[in-house]
């Protein structure tokens, strides 16, 4: 692969020698509310640069990781299956060749491309999710590849008790009363956190992050905003916990920068991205 003329900051490194690989899924044909994620890796890349590759949080900096950004797919737009397959394409390459996939959404359908190969290659792997909304309707307006089913298709992959969300604080009834089977909800907040983080020590980890987590005060530019939410500061301490996981995989979706026009939700997309990329690796 060649460098990618726009880069993510700090993500400017050849792709042999990085140790993750970024790319863009610009998908939103699913959307069920207020399209527009497909905006969103073009975006972060541009405003990144209004961030620090320093973070006085962790003490770390991008300048001293290895990050390749791949740029973004060109993906199939109303051919859901094909997008996907381009995901999971691009995601097979970066794995096959012992790097750590990190997709920018899009909208969080392109979670199910990811992890279609991921699991392949970690059969054992366990997903923990934040996002607002549970996501686990077997299909949504009979349509099952949604991204208000992604995760219904993701626990077909991986089974139960593999699957730990929070802050999930909307969803149809039927979600919840499905979910009590076969997933683990921490409504609301990051409660348990720690607890879950212990017990995934040891096993291959897939990391979702859908930006909607946050609450709309923080966090205006999504497709679905949902009152309620968690604050920057907490959702980055979340974050950080996950420290010390065998995380293999991980996305950060649903930003649809064009209704924030101030630009803060794309700045607070991009400074969570970087702390990403430095609790993995750095």
């Amino acid at each position: 692969m060649e460098k990618n003329i726009s880069t993510f900051i700090g993500c400017d490194n050849d792709y042999e020698s990085s140790e993750i690989a970024i790319f863009g899924a610009p998908f939103d044909s699913t959307t069920s509310f207020r399209p527009g994620t497909r905006f969103a890796s073009k975006v972060m890349r541009e405003e990144s640069f209004g961030i620090e590759t320093y973070s006085p949080y962790q003490d770390k900096d991008l300048e001293d990781i290895e990050v390749f950004d791949c740029g973004d797919l060109e993906l199939c737009f109303g051919d859901c299956e094909r997008a996907l397959n381009q995901i999971g394409e691009l995601t097979a390459k970066i794995l096959n060749d012992d790097k750590i996939p990190c997709m920018i959404g899009g909208e969080h359908l392109v979670t199910l491309g990811a992890v279609r190969e991921v699991v392949k290659k970690y059969p054992n792997l366990h997903i923990i999710h934040f996002d607002a909304h549970a996501d686990l309707r077997d299909d949504y307006l009979k349509q099952k590849l949604s991204h208000a089913c992604v995760i219904h298709r993701v626990w077909e992959l991986v089974g139960d008790n593999k699957i730990f969300q929070f802050g999930i604080r909307s969803g149809d009834r039927s979600e919840f009363v499905w979910g009590k089977d076969h997933v683990t909800t921490q409504k609301f907040n990051f409660e348990n956190l720690e607890t879950v983080v212990d017990k995934l020590k040891d096993v291959p980890v897939y990391f979702t992050l859908d930006l909607d987590v946050l609450d709309p005060s923080v966090f205006p530019g999504t497709g679905t905003p949902e009152a309620g939410g968690v604050t920057f500061n907490e959702l980055l301490a979340a974050v950080l916990k996950l420290k010390g996981l065998n995380i293999v995989g991980f996305d950060i979706n649903e930003l649809s920068p064009h209704y924030d026009q101030s630009g803060a939700s794309t700045a607070v997309a991009c400074k969570i991205l970087r702390e990403i990329l430095l609790m993995i690796k750095g």
